[in-house]
């Protein structure tokens, strides 16, 4: 390990640490950046992205490494690791939270928990929150309290000039409005500054598996219940092979979430059931996969603006491999569509079909899957959300008028495009 001005580290292929950092959620990527640059601050990330212009090097940024297509790793590039700069500062009587770019939900959750606060942050704790928040950042508050992004009150970013500029609704406040779902098109943020809620520290989670044969029902159930339900509530649905399970998550009080339950047991033939009351900090780390880094990857996704019969009988041709639906509206429908970049606020529901698998010579039929089961869906696509985009257009993220607004946007920021190891919204300069 050598080491520049600052507190910069530079690990070359070889030497220790240099594999470690390289690797990421998706056991498909296995690319090796000429150099990966470790960052302890934001100084550090300035000194990373001047050191990669002037040598001409490819910019991958790292933090939690669970985008799908492996983007942080650049191979023969300069990787960007935000992982050290991790530190979270809370102000419980002004309910804000600082948050270094290098942060996972779980250390956001921890810090902000010891106050009974909490911000939206996604449904896996070892997910950056950086690329969650970007994106839009959907969890279990968002029906409460809006998105990731409708969360947070600045950012602080690193420029593709190497400069550090703040953006919030006072300064800079177009760039604001582009952070909030835009992605990592202009620049690094290396802190977020987030409002946080009162939550309490109490959960209440609630599944259901039913009878195959009963399945177009109960999911029509659910999907018409889901349109009275409460905002605590964030309904769900996963459908593997011949097996439907359906249920919500509620943020709050665990006995007035209990009154759904009743409603969820006349559905149909119950097989199985759970009703469990969780503490939020293990609600937050329930889905956490502890081998994550030795499978191989594939998902695609849906954004559904509504969910008619059709839709569902689509849904329940599952070819085996798992699909899951979760709920939006409530607060993520109220903020007006021109206030962020962020789009599809009319969403009700978001589909994802994933898989997971160890060995290489399967990975074609894997992912010709995947994309044969999205594809039936399609019909009754509204768009997608960007952070679940593999290879697809941006176009199902952004309309027209926003795309055109973004592309604006990265002309001024980073008209060279050197940040595109993203969803990337390519200049027209």
């Amino acid at each position: 390990m050598t080491t520049t001005a600052l507190t910069l580290e530079l690990l070359h292929p070889g030497e220790a640490g240099y594999d470690e950092a390289r690797t990421v959620w998706n056991a498909m990527i296995d690319r090796h950046p000429a150099v990966i640059a470790r960052c302890h601050g934001t100084a550090d990330v300035a000194a990373a992205v001047r050191f990669a212009q002037a040598r001409d090097l490819e910019i991958g940024v790292r933090c939690g490494g669970h985008n799908i297509a492996g983007l942080a790793v650049p191979e023969g590039g300069l990787m960007i690791d935000l992982t050290p700069m991790n530190e979270v500062r809370v102000d419980p009587e002004r309910r804000l939270a600082w948050i270094q770019g290098g942060a996972l939900l779980g250390e956001l959750d921890r810090a902000a928990q010891e106050y009974g606060l909490a911000t939206t942050a996604g449904n896996v704790s070892h997910t950056g929150v950086g690329g969650l928040t970007l994106g839009g950042g959907m969890g279990w508050l968002a029906r409460q309290f809006g998105l990731a992004c409708d969360n947070v009150a600045s950012y602080e970013l690193v420029t593709a000039d190497g400069d550090i500029v703040t953006a919030s609704a006072t300064e800079n406040p177009e760039l604001f409005w582009g952070l909030r779902g835009g992605g990592g098109n202009f620049g690094i943020v290396t802190s977020f500054e987030f409002r946080l809620h009162q939550v309490g520290t109490r959960t209440l989670v609630a599944e259901f598996t039913y009878a195959w044969e009963e399945a177009f029902a109960v999911l029509r159930g659910w999907r018409d219940l889901n349109a009275t339900a409460p905002r605590q509530a964030t309904f769900t649905a996963s459908i593997s092979g011949q097996e439907l399970t359906i249920g919500f998550v509620w943020v709050g009080d665990p006995d007035e979430g209990a009154e759904l339950v009743a409603a969820f047991r006349e559905f149909g033939t119950i097989v199985a059931e759970s009703v469990e009351e969780l503490s939020y900090l293990t609600l937050q780390s329930r889905e956490d996969s502890v081998q994550g880094h030795r499978f191989r990857r594939y998902w695609k996704g849906h954004y559904f603006k509504s969910l008619p019969d059709e839709a569902i009988r689509a849904l329940l041709r599952n070819p085996g491999i798992g699909a899951s639906l979760q709920a939006y509206g409530g607060a993520i429908a109220e903020v007006a569509d021109d206030d962020a970049a962020f789009s599809h606020r009319d969403t009700q529901f978001e589909f994802v079909t994933a898989t997971r698998w160890e060995d290489p010579a399967d990975d074609a039929e894997r992912i010709a899957t995947i994309r044969a089961y999205a594809a039936t869906l399609d019909p009754y696509a509204g768009g997608a959300y960007v952070n679940t985009l593999n290879g697809e257009s941006l176009s199902r993220a952004f309309p027209p008028a926003k795309l055109a607004r973004l592309t604006a946007l990265k002309n001024t920021y980073d008209p060279a495009n050197v940040f595109h190891l993203n969803q990337n919204i390519r200049p027209t300069v």
